[in-house]
């Protein structure tokens, strides 16, 4: 076991990228970055700055328009970027070309610590506010708090506990997303609808997180009127929470739903944030399997 694998399993932070170039997983080998470990856009094709200013315009217009249609104030939803097997060059263009044409707050979105540790310094100096968004194993809880604001993907009491215990140590209240599986689908990560408004109550009472709202995957369905009713369900608990009066519920608003392919539905049922990565930085590139580190 290296020192770095020793300081994991000890729950220590693990240490900057100045003394080791990609922190290693607990439970996988993982090559060097400059190898396989995370398949950045980079490799493929950089969008070139005014390319992704292009795109982040035609994006803004297009979450305008919803909001206008939704009789909402334009700029009233926040546009988190999907940066999944994005380069951190790509990233920086986009997050320097933010303030000249998405006219609304931007925001980072990584689902995997791997590649959130991997290409966080290399962000650093412009401090992006980013969120996790995908699935959080508590034995990652150090690593990834190290670079987050936000983690929108809490699914279970336990995890809640973790980030709690960590984030009062920081003595810096991290907020927190509760994840719903709207849609059943079994590929879906998140507490079931049903069992959603007890399991915010549990994590707002939690002293070092601060509950902000409800985050959910739509539905993968071609009929619109399909997903926008899993938006619509959404609303509905996140209402619920709110209505509760119960400790730790005065800052839930947020409604973390809609990407790429949906993003008017879910403005329509009152979106707060939605996550888009195919609009900005184009369809990812394949990545092989044996290549490809598993999601934290």
């Amino acid at each position: 076991m290296t020192p770095d694998d020793a300081a994991r399993h000890d729950g220590a932070t693990p240490p900057p990228r100045d003394d080791v170039a990609v922190p290693a997983r607990d439970d996988v080998a993982v090559p060097a970055r400059d190898d396989v470990a995370v398949p950045a856009r980079d490799d493929i094709a950089v969008p070139a700055r005014d390319d992704v200013a292009t795109r982040l315009r035609e994006v803004h217009q297009r979450i305008a328009a919803a909001e206008t249609a939704a009789g909402r104030s334009v700029g009233s939803v926040r546009l988190l970027l999907a940066t999944k097997t994005v380069g951190a060059p790509a990233i920086r263009a986009a997050l320097l070309a933010a303030p000249s044409v998405a006219h609304r707050p931007v925001l980072i979105g990584e689902n995997r610590v791997q590649e959130l540790v991997a290409k966080g310094p290399d962000l650093a100096d412009l401090h992006p506010d980013v969120h996790l968004i995908g699935p959080l194993q508590s034995n990652k809880v150090n690593a990834a708090l190290r670079w987050v604001s936000c983690v929108q993907t809490v699914d279970s009491l336990a995890l809640a506990t973790r980030l709690a215990a960590r984030a009062t140590a920081d003595v810096r209240p991290l907020d927190v997303l509760v994840q719903v599986n709207v849609s059943g689908e079994t590929t879906k990560s998140g507490v079931a609808p049903d069992d959603a408004v007890a399991l915010a109550l549990a994590v707002g009472a939690l002293e070092g997180l601060r509950l902000r709202g409800l985050m959910t995957v739509g539905a993968r369905s071609p009929d619109d009127a399909v997903v926008r009713a899993g938006y619509a369900v959404l609303r509905r608990l996140r209402d619920e929470v709110r209505g509760s009066g119960a400790p730790g519920t005065e800052a839930v608003t947020e409604l973390s739903m809609g990407m790429s392919g949906d993003l008017e539905a879910a403005v329509a049922e009152g979106a707060t944030v939605v996550r888009l990565g195919t609009a900005v930085f184009g369809s990812r590139p394949p990545v092989a399997a044996d290549a490809q580190p598993p999601s934290t």
